[in-house]
């Protein structure tokens, strides 16, 4: 490896870049990471972390329209959306500033710039405008990981501006509020700002192609969550193809279709939030120099079960590689292909352990998932058991005044083993990697029931839709 600059050249720091970094320093590899804009990527600056501190802004806000019921009672209550926004702003910093530090402790170089390949080995760094004063450089590496991430995805003949048509990148640093807002896409994405939104005071109508809220979900869970929201306030309109969208002198103007009558309908709003999912940024990487094969189905780069590439030396991990777009899913995934790179052992990931993987929006009700929904596992083939339990008999729920949602567990009928998870209610999020394990560890239904959980805490809605899998719930 000498004959190069580092052994291990990461392109990307978000949580898979940055992770795959540490651990390659980890395992005495000479490492350095490339990265553009910021430190920690989409996640601690534009996504999971800036809108977790706007949902807890807006988890108090509920908390204070509800105060009455509570025993609290105030005048005057003032709820400044700008503070919140900034207050967002400062914990992204914070996370991001904490990102170098775990790059210098480890002896991480840092590379400001952006990254292109001129060959398999080499990459041209050359500024950008959040680091015009670099210099033009280039390095050599005899392993490369491609962590270069996603954006964004508009629509055909849909311009996203910054302004009336928005992306998240936009939304979270918007410290002024819209009065209508119309979402388009009812993922985690449209589901979380509609959430925040809504608590906000904005009218919010939420888009959606397919037939239910929430799309991957199990349909139990969409429907949980489709209903609470509706109880909300907002509007949401499924089955639903957005067309067009055309800006106004005062706004914004969506052109939507229903998909079961062929009818369409005008909506006007001052803003649309465009959450249709995101796109690889494999076009900005230069990897046909570098000869790394895409996929046909959006550009995505191809990997193995080790996050190899078609070329040996050169792994890919996180949203670039059309897995799950998710944080902890490029982290796991960077660990694996460091792992790979310096020949120690490592836990590979074959394509069914992607089904497996969390999967948790932050709205109100929280969903948290994993595995396959009822009509997957039945699909599939699997003779199934379901054990479900609502949060409403839940001690810790009542205390909360946290009543909507279940535990719903699937599993196979003949062995027990875990097929899938869905959980929809208060802090399911914290809640999910219990039953994850599980299934990992390859743990029944029948022993988690019999694991003990403390009293009273939200877990034990787990342990009785687990009781009920095997057909004696307690409490209900």
């Amino acid at each position: 490896m000498s004959n190069y600059d580092y052994d291990v050249v990461v392109l990307g720091s978000g949580p898979g870049g940055y992770v795959a970094a540490i651990r390659a320093s980890q395992l005495g590899l000479k490492t350095a990471i490339v990265e553009r804009e910021n430190l920690g990527g989409v996640c601690l600056n534009w996504g999971c972390i800036p809108t977790k501190a706007l949902i807890h802004n807006t988890e108090v806000l509920e908390t204070l329209h509800d105060a009455e019921s509570l025993g609290f009672t105030f005048e005057n209550l003032k709820v400044d959306y700008a503070a919140a926004v900034k207050r967002s702003r400062d914990i992204s910093g914070r996370q991001a500033k904490g990102v170098g530090f775990l790059m210098r402790k480890n002896k991480i170089e840092v590379i400001e710039g952006h990254g292109v390949f001129t060959d398999p080995h080499t990459l041209q760094i050359s500024p950008t405008e959040y680091f015009p004063e670099s210099k033009e450089r280039t390095v050599t590496a005899a392993n490369v990981i491609i962590a270069v991430g996603a954006r964004a995805r508009g629509l055909p003949g849909v311009e996203i501006d910054g302004d009336r048509i928005i992306q998240y990148r936009d939304a979270i640093v918007m410290d002024k509020l819209p009065k209508k807002l119309i979402v388009v896409g009812s993922g985690a994405i449209g589901m979380e700002f509609s959430y925040i939104y809504n608590a906000y005071g904005v009218e919010v109508t939420v888009v959606e192609m397919l037939d239910q809220v929430l799309p991957l979900e199990d349909a139990e869970v969409a429907a949980e969550v489709a209903k609470a929201v509706r109880k909300a306030g907002i509007n949401v309109l499924v089955s639903t193809r957005t067309e067009g969208a055309e800006k106004t002198k005062k706004g914004v103007k969506v052109t939507v279709k229903n998909l079961k009558d062929d009818s369409t309908e005008t909506l006007e709003a001052d803003k649309v939030l465009m959450a249709a999912g995101v796109q690889p940024n494999t076009d900005k990487a230069g990897l046909d120099a570098a000869g790394v094969q895409l996929s046909e189905r959006g550009g995505y780069v191809e990997i193995d079960e080790v996050m190899r590439t078609n070329v040996p030396h050169i792994y890919a991990i996180g949203d670039c590689t059309g897995k799950l777009a998710l944080a902890h899913v490029a982290s796991a995934q960077a660990l694996v292909a460091a792992e790979t790179i310096a020949g120690v052992e490592t836990i590979p990931f074959p394509p069914e352990r992607y089904q497996f993987m969390p999967r948790c929006t932050f709205c109100s009700p929280q969903v948290a998932s994993m595995g396959m929904t009822e009509a997957q596992a039945k699909e599939a083939g699997h003779e199934i058991k379901v054990g479900k339990f609502p949060f409403m008999p839940n001690g810790k729920a009542q205390a909360l005044g946290a009543r909507v949602g279940f535990v719903k567990i699937i599993a196979d009928a003949k062995y027990g083993e875990i097929l899938g998870a869905h959980l929809v209610g208060p802090d399911v999020t914290e809640l999910l990697p219990e039953l994850s394990l599980a299934q990992f560890m390859e743990i029944t239904p029948a022993e988690i029931a019999r694991n003990v959980h403390s009293h009273p805490t939200l877990s034990e809605a787990i342990m009785e839709a687990a009781h009920a899998i095997e057909g004696h719930p307690i409490h209900i």
